[in-house]
C-alpha cells in the first residue's frame, strides 16, 4: 500500500488500465499533507469502519486504509461512494486500491451520495469516521454532512475537504451552530485543498421542532 501511495505521489500522472487514458492526479487528488492528516485521524480515533464520499483517484482512500490497517483490527472496512468512478476517473481509484491489495477491504458504490447514504442508514450501517469530498455545492455538502452525521458514531469525526469554498464552509457552519458539532481542526489556508475536521455531538438530538440558529 505504501509503495502504491509513494508511486502515485511521485509520478503525479497515471494511465488507466481500463482504457489507457492518461490522468493528472493533482490537484484533484488530496495532497500528501491532507492524506497524512486523514491517516492520522483514522488512527487517533481507533477507527475500524470508515466511509468516504468521492473516491476519485483513490489517494484519499489509500491513506484512510493505511490508517485502518495500522489500527490492527482484522475486520476493517472502508466504503467509498462515487458515481463517476468508471467515467470521469476511468476506474483509476478502484484500480489503485486493487494494486494495493485492498479489493477485499473497500466497498465501492457507483451511486450519488444522496441515494447511497440513506440506504446505508436504513440498513443500520455504522461508521467510526467519514470523509467528504464529493459534490461541492452547498446542498450536496449539506446532505452529505447530515446523513453522515447519523451514520458515524455519536461524537465521531467528519473530515471535510475543500473547506476554502464558501458553500462547503457554510454547510459545516450549519452543523456547528445548529447540531452542536465542534471544530477539531482547520488546516492552513489553501486555494486548492483546505480541510476542516468536525466532531459530531455525543448527545441525542433533542432540539425543538422549530429550532434554528442562523449560520
Amino acid at each position: 500500500m505504501r509503495v502504491v501511495i509513494e508511486r502515485l505521489v511521485r509520478d503525479g500522472t497515471v494511465v488507466a488500465s481500463s482504457d489507457d487514458s492518461v490522468h493528472d492526479l493533482f490537484p484533484v487528488a488530496v495532497s500528501v499533507d491532507e492524506g497524512e492528516a486523514l491517516r492520522g485521524w483514522v488512527i487517533r480515533e481507533a477507527a475500524t469502519h470508515t466511509i468516504e464520499v468521492g473516491l476519485g483517484y483513490g489517494l484519499s482512500a489509500l491513506f484512510i486504509c493505511e490508517g485502518l490497517l495500522a489500527n490492527g483490527n482484522a475486520t476493517v472496512r472502508h466504503v467509498a461512494i462515487d458515481p463517476y468512478q468508471d467515467t470521469r476517473f476511468s476506474g483509476c481509484g478502484t484500480q489503485f486500491l486493487a494494486e494495493a491489495g485492498l479489493a477485499e477491504v473497500v466497498e465501492h458504490y457507483a451511486e450519488e451520495s444522496q441515494i447511497a447514504l440513506p440506504r446505508l442508514l436504513s440498513e443500520g450501517r455504522s461508521f467510526d469516521f467519514g470523509f467528504i469530498d464529493g459534490n461541492h455545492r452547498f446542498d450536496g455538502v449539506f446532505l452529505d454532512l447530515v446523513y453522515l452525521g447519523r451514520l458515524v458514531r455519536p461524537g465521531g469525526i467528519l473530515f471535510l475537504d475543500d473547506y476554502q469554498l464558501p458553500a462547503v464552509a457554510g454547510a459545516a457552519s450549519f452543523c456547528v451552530k445548529n447540531l452542536d458539532w465542534t471544530v477539531e481542526e482547520i488546516s492552513a489556508g489553501d486555494d486548492l485543498h483546505q480541510w476542516a475536521v468536525l466532531r459530531s455531538s455525543k448527545l441525542r438530538d433533542a432540539r425543538p421542532f422549530d429550532y434554528y440558529v442562523d449560520f
